[in-house]
Parts: C-alpha cells; sequence; structure tokens
C-alpha cells in the first residue's frame, strides 16, 4: 500500500506541473513557489537523505519504471523553470529560479549519465548510509519503533533492486575502478554480526522505553529480531557476495571517468557542476599548477623559520615520522580539537556579525566508517530536533593524524567553516525550504577552505609547523585541481596521484591513499574547494580595494553568509551589489 501510494503521489505531481504555466491568474513567482514546492516534495520522495523527514520512509522505488519516471519528471520540471520570464521576479526570486535552475540541471544530468549505476564511492554507498542511521537514532514509542521496523523490513528489496542496476554496470561498463574496490566486500560483510543482539541494527530497539506495556515492548523486540536476522543479514550477505565474486572481478584498471561511456562529457559537466562556473578540466588544471607553484614557494620560507636543514622531501618525512607531532591516544587528539574549537569561538564576534543559535560537540569518526574515512568531517545539526552539530574527527590509525593540521582542520569543519555556515543557512526566514538545507560544495567548501586561510588573521597557527600545516592542507586543496583532472580527463595513473600528493604535501601516506580513491570514485567534488576559496578571496580583495577606509570585514562575512549556499556566479553578483550600495552611486 505505501509503494501504491508512492507511485500516485510521483504521478499526481509530474502531472501537476505542466499545468501551472496555464494557468494565467499566476504571476511568474507564484508560479516559481509552485514549481519548486512541487520539485522539492518530490525530490525528498526520492532522496529522503536530504531532508529532515527520514525516519517514516521506506526507502526509493529503484526499478527502471520508476527511474525513467524520475527523469521526465525533472525534464517538465526544467521546462517550466525556462517558461519563467526573470525580469518580473524580484531580486530574492531571481536567487530562488537560478538556484532551481542550478539543482535541477544536475538532476537531468544525473539521468543521463545513469548516476544510478554507480550507488557507490571509496567511502561507502546505500548501504552504509543505511548501516550508518541507527547509531543515534532513538525509539521513543511504539510508532517510532514501527517507523524503523518498516525500514528494516524494505531494507531487502533495496538491496535486490541496487543488484539489479550493478548487474547492469557490469554490462554496460560503469562500474567503479579496481583501485578503490580491494576488500570493498568488506563494507557489505561488516554488518553481519554472529548474534542479532550486537548488530547496530538491534541498538534502537535497547532505546524503548521503559514503561511500555510488556507485551507490545516483546512484540516489537520479536519483530525486530526476525527483520535483522531473516532480512537485513541476509541483503548485506547477498550484495556483499556480488560485490566479491562479480562487481569487483570486472572492475576496470582506468581509474579515471573518461573510461565510462561519454566519459568526458560527465566529467566535464561534474567540474561545471562542482565549481559552479563555465570552466573546463583543463583550465582546473593550469589553475592548480599556478597554486602548487606560488603555495610551494611559502612552504619553503617556513621551512626556513624551523631551522630544519634538509630538503623538502626530507622536511616532510619528518614531519610524519617525528612523535612529537601525534597523539598517543584517540582522547588526547579529541581534546586537542576541542581546545582549538574553543579559542575559535571566543574570537568570532570579533569577525562576525551574526553568529548561529545551534552549538556543536566533537566527537570520534564512527568505527564502523573510519579506516576508508578522511582525517574530519561536520554532521549538520537541528534545532528543531535538538541535535547540536558534531564535528567528526578521525582519531583511526593516529600515527596519520598529524597535530600540527588540526586548526586547520577545525577552523573548516566547525567554525568558522561548516557549523558556522550551515547552521547560519538552516536559520534563514522567508526562503523556500530547499534555501535552508541545499548544500552548493564550492560555496560550503570554498568558505570552509576560505577559513582556514582566516585562520592566519585570527592568529591561530602559533608555531611554524601549524603554519605549515595550514599551508599544507592548502596544497592538498591546491593538488586537488590537479589530481582530479589528471586523473579524470588527462590519463593519470593512481600511482602518478599519490606520488604527486606525497610530493607536495606532508599529509600522511595514510591520508593520501585515502584521499586520492575519494577522487577516484567522487568525480570533480574535489576541485569545488580551491576553486570556492580563490573566489572568495578575490571577492575580499575586490571589496578591500574599491571600499578603502569603508571596508568592514565582519559585513563583508554576514554578506558573504546571508543568503545561503549559493553558487558562485551568484555570489559575484551579490558582493559586488553589497560593494556598490556602500561605496554610494559616486563610489565614494
Amino acid at each position: 500500500m505505501r509503494l501504491l501510494i508512492y507511485v500516485l503521489l510521483c504521478t499526481l505531481s509530474i502531472a501537476y506541473v505542466p499545468a501551472l504555466s496555464g494557468q494565467p491568474t499566476l504571476t511568474d513567482s507564484a508560479r516559481l513557489y509552485a514549481i519548486i514546492d512541487t520539485a522539492w516534495s518530490f525530490r525528498s520522495i526520492q532522496r529522503p537523505l536530504d531532508t529532515e523527514e527520514q525516519d517514516d520512509f521506506l526507502g526509493p522505488d529503484l526499478s527502471q519504471a520508476a527511474i525513467d519516471h524520475r527523469a521526465a519528471f525533472w525534464r517538465s520540471i526544467g521546462e517550466q523553470l525556462d517558461a519563467i520570464d526573470q525580469t518580473h521576479l524580484s531580486r530574492a526570486d531571481q536567487i530562488n529560479l537560478r538556484i532551481f535552475r542550478y539543482i535541477t540541471e544536475d538532476q537531468i544530468a544525473s539521468f543521463r549519465f545513469k548516476a544510478h549505476l554507480r550507488p557507490f564511492n571509496a567511502e561507502g554507498g546505500f548501504h552504509t548510509s543505511f548501516g550508518g542511521r541507527p547509531a543515534n537514532m532513538r525509539l521513543r514509542d511504539q510508532e517510532a519503533a514501527e517507523r524503523y521496523l518498516a525500514r528494516l523490513e524494505s531494507f531487502g528489496r533495496q538491496v535486490d533492486q541496487q543488484l539489479v542496476h550493478l548487474q547492469m554496470a557490469i554490462q554496460t561498463g560503469h562500474v567503479l575502478p579496481a583501485d578503490i574496490l580491494g576488500g570493498y566486500d568488506s563494507t557489505a560483510f561488516q554488518y553481519v554480526t554472529e548474534t542479532v543482539e550486537e548488530s547496530v541494527f538491534f541498538r534502537p530497539f535497547t532505546t524503548l522505553p521503559e514503561d511500555m506495556d510488556p507485551a507490545v515492548r516483546q512484540a516489537l523486540l520479536e519483530r525486530g529480531r526476525a527483520a535483522i536476522s531473516g532480512i537485513v543479514f541476509p541483503a548485506y550477505q547477498r550484495l556483499g557476495a556480488f560485490l566479491r565474486d562479480a562487481y569487483i572481478p570486472a572492475a576496470p584498471v582506468q581509474p579515471g571517468a573518461s573510461g565510462l561511456p561519454d566519459g568526458d562529457a560527465y566529467y566535464a559537466q561534474r567540474v561545471r557542476h562542482f565549481t559552479t562556473l563555465d570552466m573546463s578540466p583543463r583550465e582546473v588544471f593550469e589553475t592548480g599548477l599556478a597554486e602548487v607553484a606560488r603555495i610551494r614557494t611559502e612552504m619553503e620560507k617556513v621551512i626556513g623559520e624551523t631551522g630544519f636543514t634538509g630538503s623538502f622531501a626530507e622536511f616532510l618525512e619528518f614531519l610524519r615520522t617525528d612523535p612529537q607531532f601525534y597523539a598517543s591516544t584517540p582522547r588526547e587528539l579529541l581534546a586537542e580539537a576541542s581546545y582549538f574549537s574553543k579559542r575559535i569561538d571566543g574570537l568570532l564576534p570579533q569577525y562576525f556579525g551574526k553568529l548561529p543559535r545551534l552549538p556543536y560537540g566533537v566527537a570520534p569518526v564512527p568505527d564502523h566508517i573510519a579506516p576508508r574515512y578522511t582525517g574530519g568531517r561536520y554532521v549538520p545539526g537541528s534545532y528543531e530536533r535538538h541535535r547540536a552539530g558534531t564535528y567528526w574527527v578521525n582519531t583511526y590509525k593516529l600515527d596519520s593524524r598529524p597535530l600540527y593540521v588540526l586548526p586547520s582542520l577545525t577552523l573548516h569543519e566547525a567554525v568558522p567553516g561548516h557549523h558556522l555556515q550551515m547552521s547560519l543557512a538552516a536559520e534563514l526566514e522567508g526562503l523556500p525550504a530547499f534555501r535552508n538545507r541545499y548544500y552548493i560544495s564550492a560555496f560550503g567548501e570554498g568558505w570552509a577552505l576560505y577559513t582556514e586561510w582566516l585562520g592566519h588573521e585570527m592568529g591561530m597557527y602559533e608555531t611554524p609547523y601549524e603554519r605549515f600545516g595550514a599551508l599544507t592542507y592548502e596544497m592538498w586543496r591546491a593538488c586537488r585541481l590537479v589530481v582530479d583532472p589528471g586523473i579524470h580527463a588527462f590519463g593519470w595513473t593512481r600511482d602518478e596521484a599519490v606520488a604527486f600528493m606525497t610530493e607536495n604535501t606532508a599529509l600522511s601516506l595514510h591520508e593520501i591513499n585515502t584521499e586520492v580513491n575519494r577522487y577516484i570514485g567522487w568525480p570533480g567534488q574535489a576541485v569545488s574547494y580551491k576553486i570556492g576559496e580563490l573566489t572568495i578571496r578575490r571577492l575580499r580583495e575586490e571589496a578591500e580595494q574599491v571600499l578603502g577606509a569603508a571596508f568592514d570585514l565582519r559585513a563583508f562575512h554576514d554578506k558573504i553568509l546571508e543568503n545561503g549556499s549559493v553558487p558562485l556566479f551568484i555570489l559575484e553578483e551579490e558582493v559586488r551589489m553589497w560593494m556598490a550600495t556602500v561605496s554610494g552611486p559616486a563610489g565614494n
């Protein structure tokens, strides 16, 4: 019944949108909001992890008919958006239209390039997302438990539909590269435990209220055990066996997207999407080489400050191997991250006029994903759900987590990076719902990388080693501009990418290998960081030159963040309009 309702909703939504353009009584603004509301609701049904409304979702229908339906739906949305006359819209609605067109274009492209055949990346996929959800879930009443059980009981169907797509991926050449698939079947088998009670999926049942009717509680527990042992475990076993026996053996040797069907066009689209600019892979590559050369010069100067007399390569080896640069326990690493977090918190009012209400905490990356995970990440919170944001720090393999990069990591993932930016966006009022939730990588990652650079101004890098750590993080993102198109457009091997990163950054070899795997499995995303940062820094320099004594850094930062996550082409327009307002009509 739930699936039937879902299909009916999709059918009604796609039928509704074309009718909008035939309603002469609707203004262009009203038509825009109607299209956005319909499309965003539809997208929420398809992509539950993009919304707050997740608990009662049974999982998307991944049949070919449903995928064809979604493709047609998004094409219709694109046509409707193209029919709206922007000149009749307010500036705020022009921004809404252009951002939603950007979203729609990417949805359409995902079907053109058959993204549904690649449900994994180097870090995980649909199966690890499903496996990570129960960790912080609480079943506060019978209704919540019933919703959770429905999710568990639907997982077998989801896996079987994904297996159909994975078989098609083998037949059509859409399998992920072999370089990132070594032992990948373990990402499925890890969820099958010896007993049900050991499973991450059973944990939510231990949070059932103590005062629940004993008979109801017992029935829920029995149904949960049956779902986990009879549906979830077998589904993960089927997936793991398929990965081991069919998918991994079919993996191509070539790591780049150019080896995919229509791969060059696919990667060019990924670069345009992730930069939000009309940049070619070659332009990204050349920008990266220039940045690598500039940052290398700065790094050599800092090495001189330390008194180290060896070569650049020997200095990197010193940083990677000397125990003084590494925590001895996970708690020590988390304590250092917490220390930097609180230091930055105390400085924020000097640099920002508006701060978010929502706090954040520091926690380790969950064990089940830590070995393949990056050094840290921000997990958004929810004021409505009484959940703080979380700055994740990876405590796996401590000898690969140098302390000299911790200030940069904290600035980026916590404040004034992702936590501040995402939380302020979530608190924006008077906007369509998607504007509070949608994340544009070039803006969000560009902002977070800009805040690493801002850390110099804030006094966060107190030693030459921490300044070198900041430069090595900047170099890391500059190297991405070289390595990502190198792999996906210019035929680089994985070994060439690892060598380039090893020669130019002080990242640990474990982290370099993890990062290169990430770039291989997620084409284009890695170039968004440095392009976004360079854009924000350029806009700040332009504003300082134009406004002179009238330039206010706090006002500039507030302006950058006031619209939430926006494409860079819109950000440039907004900042220049602000500059014109501050300087006045005569440019004074």
